[in-house]
């Protein structure tokens, strides 16, 4: 079952994968990484005005890597915004996806975490840089396959 976002990228040629509907209703779309940011330019001008949220994920150990983008179409007069989930899947190897920042500027810090937690690489992203572990940390430490480096808190006696 197709949503109407999916049917009308069909209509305009534009390619992707529906992934169906989540338990709230919310159409899901698979992009290849390629697609994504020119999609995700004709999303922004067909309404999708607003950029939840983005987070990725470890879909297996060895397998790829998931990015996931919630948008949602604000509009005036309308009770109920319309919203869409873009899934983008990149390889282990090399995940590489364009950066989104320059459509949806709520993007930098997500797309930052998302570096800095799986070493996914977002092209064009103007400060892509660790946000939360050290510049000196190695490895991504929310790769199901991360080995922690062995070190040892200091605790409290008490």
């Amino acid at each position: 079952m197709q949503g109407h976002l999916s049917v009308w990228l069909v209509k305009h040629g534009l390619v992707h994968r529906s992934l169906g509907f989540d338990y709230q209703g919310i159409e899901t779309l698979q992009i290849k990484p390629e697609d994504w940011h020119s999609i995700a330019g004709i999303l922004y001008v067909y309404g999708y005005n607003y950029l939840r949220s983005q987070c990725a994920y470890d879909v297996a150990p060895g397998g790829l890597l998931a990015n996931v983008y919630h948008l949602t179409r604000i509009e005036y007069g309308v009770d109920q915004p319309e919203e869409v989930c873009i899934k983008v899947f990149a390889p282990r190897s090399n995940p590489r996806i364009p950066s989104v920042f320059w459509v949806w500027k709520s993007a930098d810090f997500q797309e930052r975490e998302s570096y800095d937690m799986l070493g996914i690489s977002y092209e064009n992203h103007p400060r892509l840089k660790r946000i939360l572990m050290p510049e000196s940390w190695i490895g991504w430490p929310l790769r199901k396959d991360y080995i922690a480096p062995n070190f040892y808190e200091i605790q409290d006696a008490h």
